[in-house]
């Protein structure tokens, strides 16, 4: 028998070498997937230490540069620290979970020019809902294609300006918006807002704005009628929603709309649906797995319509956190005080009475030490742990300028320390007013974290 001449590697295999059986083409496709899932997990800790860090840091500069028994008055007044790095963040994250679809960022939420001009450079377009809010949009250098005049019920004046401007993307509800448009702004790309069910939403949007789909008919016809442009539709699920399923449902009443548009009025084609806001970090894979189920069965790739959306505080809300200064205290009883803060609710707090939000205090400085990353140094509750039970009031002589009627510290804190309050980014610097006098246009310190 001849023999068949070994190959270098048979050469170099041990006496009891047994063949390995052969691995699936899954079996490779999933250890790559694990690994590059891994990598890409690891990553993104190593993104949230880093922006830690900086973070801390940021902070604590800050506050080491206070003196405030020698201090200017208002020098240690709150501010923000911003990390740019999580807009970068969130942007990947929403590309990679919406790919389909373009945000335009809600500039309401947070018209921060940073914030704006980040987002411009990643790509993101913007829904203004005022003259205010276009005008600063296009101070950035923005084109005004890459705006969309969100707001259904707009002062003819202001619609006079979109026109000016060349912003011609805009939403309505009503025949009497359609009537100022075709008088002050004719070549309009309009989308019609229609209600959706939010009655989960912790705020509602569609009691004030949106059409009902028994009432789509009246306004297509005035549509055809004036000869006006009809691109698209538009919804919002309200913020806060705990009905994920609504995304879903609006999908759905929104084709209904398209093809009601086509079929029974002879409207061309829409080609746009805007999906609205109300995307929250804590359940946003959830949301947009529902989202992109509608999407997909109403709206499939193939069906030749752009898809929007215009989120706000998924961009901006944990991109921020706010400083804020213990100016005095009132002790109530045994281990219960009353702390006043150089913030609160007429301030850049307001998002407790406007967005239902509940600000979460931690303890960033106390008797000379920081405690960043002490993260029990509070609790919402009772805990052994934090003894000292206390409520946190804001600087103005009113009795509603509460943060918190009852949270519990590790430590027992005295004037001159410090709180922070993360994720506060989203409705609160916006509406900030100058009530009783104290100035709410607070310094931002920006960071970027890594985001790569």
């Amino acid at each position: 028998m001849a023999t068949v001449p070994l190959s270098r590697v048979d050469q170099h295999k041990p006496a009891n070498f047994v063949q390995c059986p052969k691995v699936s083409t899954e079996l490779l496709d999933f250890r790559e997937t694990y690994w590059k899932k891994k990598d890409a997990d690891e990553t993104i800790q190593n993104s949230m230490d880093d922006a830690q860090e900086q973070i801390f840091l940021g902070l604590k500069q800050r506050v080491q540069a206070i003196n405030q028994e020698t201090c200017e008055a208002g020098d240690e007044n709150s501010f923000f620290l911003c990390d740019i790095g999580e807009v970068h963040r969130l942007w990947a994250q929403w590309k990679q979970r919406l790919p389909r679809v373009q945000p335009f960022y809600a500039v309401k939420s947070n018209p921060n020019n940073r914030i704006l001009t980040t987002l411009a450079e990643l790509g993101a377009n913007f829904d203004c809902a005022s003259k205010s809010e276009i005008e600063t949009v296009l101070r950035q250098g923005v084109d005004p294609s890459r705006i969309i005049y969100a707001n259904p019920c707009k002062a003819s004046s202001f619609i006079r300006f979109a026109q000016k401007c060349g912003v011609k993307k805009s939403t309505f509800d009503n025949v009497e918006e359609l009537a100022k448009i075709k008088k002050f702004h004719p070549e309009s790309e309009l989308l019609l807002r229609i209600a959706t069910d939010d009655s989960s939403a912790q705020c509602r949007l569609s009691t004030k704005y949106g059409c009902e789909l028994e009432r789509v008919d009246v306004l297509l016809a005035k549509v055809k009628e004036l000869g006006l442009n009809l691109v698209g539709v538009s919804f919002h699920v309200g913020s806060g929603a705990s009905d994920l399923s609504t995304f879903y449902n609006a999908v759905k009443d929104a084709r209904y709309v398209f093809d009601r548009a086509t079929t029974k009025f002879g409207l061309p084609e829409l080609r746009l649906l805007d999906v609205g806001g109300g995307f929250q970090l804590d359940c946003f894979a959830e949301s947009t797995e529902i989202l992109n189920m509608g999407l997909d069965e109403f709206f499939p790739p193939t069906c030749g319509v752009d898809i929007i959306a215009e989120p706000g505080r998924y961009f901006c809300a944990s991109s921020f956190t706010l400083a804020c200064h213990v100016i005095a205290k009132r002790a109530v009883e045994n281990k219960e005080s009353m702390l006043y803060i150089n913030d609160g609710v007429y301030g850049n707090m307001n998002c407790i009475l406007f967005d239902h939000q509940d600000p979460n205090p931690r303890v960033l400085y106390h008797e000379n030490q920081f405690h960043y990353r002490d993260f029990g140094s509070s609790s919402r509750v009772a805990v052994p742990e934090c003894p000292y039970k206390v409520s946190i009031w804001g600087p103005t002589c009113d009795g509603l300028d509460c943060i918190t009627k009852e949270h519990y510290m590790k430590f027992d804190l005295e004037i001159g320390d410090w709180l922070y309050f993360p994720n506060l980014g989203a409705y609160t610097s916006s509406a900030a007013t100058q009530f009783n006098g104290f100035e709410q246009i607070v310094d931002v310190i920006y960071i970027e974290s890594s985001h790569a």
